[in-house]
């Protein structure tokens, strides 16, 4: 059974571990999404609540991070990164994770989430490309790989340029 509970600063070194093992071998990681954690945790754009770990029989099996981001006027939550122990993936943890993140930024009252990531995987969790929903992909970044989802059902339209975490240096 996954259980998923709000990361504390006791869950940090081995966050940090977990984070440096899940994307060792991953395509598109630069192996410097565990220092990103770390200055996002210290940024204006972190959101306790939304920094969450999953558990497996004790053992850390994985770790979400949303944090605060605007498109044009409007706030919205950015997730990453995602991580799964290379041991527990395939097993519905990054599910579980994105799941539990997003009915808690719906709680805080947020009404969309971002992401950058696999066109393969994301669309699983109900996103789709940010573009259809009025939102201006980055410059370099393909438009299949960067998507939203609508946490409100009566979420307001948004639009305009992303402008992220200082902490994510884009």
């Amino acid at each position: 059974m996954i259980v998923i509970r709000q990361e504390t600063q006791n869950d940090y070194d081995e966050v940090y571990k977990l984070i440096a093992e899940a994307f060792a071998t991953t395509e598109h990681a630069d192996g410097n999404e565990q220092y990103l954690v770390v200055d996002l945790r210290k940024g204006d754009g972190f959101i306790p609540e939304l920094s969450l770990v999953a558990k497996i029989d004790g053992e850390l099996a994985g770790h979400i991070l949303f944090t605060k981001a605007m498109v044009g006027i409007d706030e919205v939550v950015v997730l990453a990164p995602l991580s799964v122990t290379p041991n527990c993936q395939k097993q519905g943890v990054g599910t579980a994770l994105i799941a539990e993140g997003h009915r808690i930024a719906k709680e805080l009252g947020y009404q969309y989430s971002l992401v950058l990531g696999s066109e393969l995987y994301y669309p699983k969790a109900g996103h789709i490309p940010a573009e259809q929903l009025g939102i201006e992909v980055p410059e370099d970044i393909q438009s299949e790989n960067f998507m939203a989802i609508k946490l409100q059902e009566d979420a307001k339209a948004i639009s305009g340029p992303v402008t992220y975490a200082k902490e994510f240096r884009l």
